[in-house]
């Protein structure tokens, strides 16, 4: 079972870094969706995405996808703070507290294990 949520904490790094690496390839990118799309960023971010769905299922194997997909959304949080400490985003009090609901959520799934 331990395989498994590493394998599910590992989906969600993946995601977390893909997430992270389209949004800089767009911040590079000036043409269109499709010039977008084959830059480097923007494939490598895709790849990691391929690599977290492979993960991902492997994790599906033992977790209950009602705990493993509720799970995934704490890449929301770590995607937003990791945007807010490299890219400056705004990061205002409605945020934090959804943040924190977020987490809390996942907390409480997680518990019933």
């Amino acid at each position: 079972m331990i395989q498994s949520y590493l394998a599910l904490a590992f989906s969600i790094a993946c995601g977390i870094v893909g997430q992270l690496t389209l949004k800089a390839g767009a911040a590079k990118s000036s043409g269109s969706i499709i010039t977008q799309l084959f830059t480097p960023l923007s494939i490598f971010g895709l790849a990691l995405y391929f690599i977290a769905a492979l993960a991902y299922m492997y994790a599906l194997r033992k977790i209950p996808l009602s705990v493993a997909f509720p799970t995934v959304a704490l890449s929301y949080p770590i995607v937003a703070l990791l945007a807010y400490w490299t890219s400056g985003e705004q990061f205002g009090l409605s945020r934090i507290v959804g943040i924190a609901l977020v987490v809390a959520g996942v907390a409480v799934i997680n518990r019933s294990i």
